[in-house]
């Protein structure tokens, strides 16, 4: 009969988690509140009372925090919700800022 030598190893994974940014709403005389609200709702995920929040201080302070992401989908999100305004005729601005 033959012996089995069972070998353990521990291996060790450094696994860096991805930076987050910030996704930026901006604040401009022309986008309604409404469509604001509807594209943090629809776009973002947020619960009407949430959205309505944040578009209060889009619009009172000028700049608003929609979500904080990963790159590849905090970009998915600008790109979504500054072509759904475009289509509607407002001209929505988002940006992103590294946390």
């Amino acid at each position: 009969m033959s012996e089995k030598t069972v070998v353990k190893e521990e291996i060790k994974h450094n696994i860096k988690k991805p930076k987050l940014y910030q996704v930026l709403m901006h604040n401009d005389d022309y986008t309604t509140m409404e469509f604001v609200v509807e594209i943090l709702v629809a776009i973002f995920n947020k619960q009407p009372a949430e959205a309505t929040r944040i578009m209060l201080d889009v619009h009172k302070c000028g700049i608003g925090i929609a979500g904080v992401y990963s790159y590849d989908i905090a970009t998915t999100k600008v790109v979504q919700a500054e072509s759904l305004a475009e289509e509607k005729g407002f001209p929505l601005k988002l940006s992103l800022r590294e946390e």
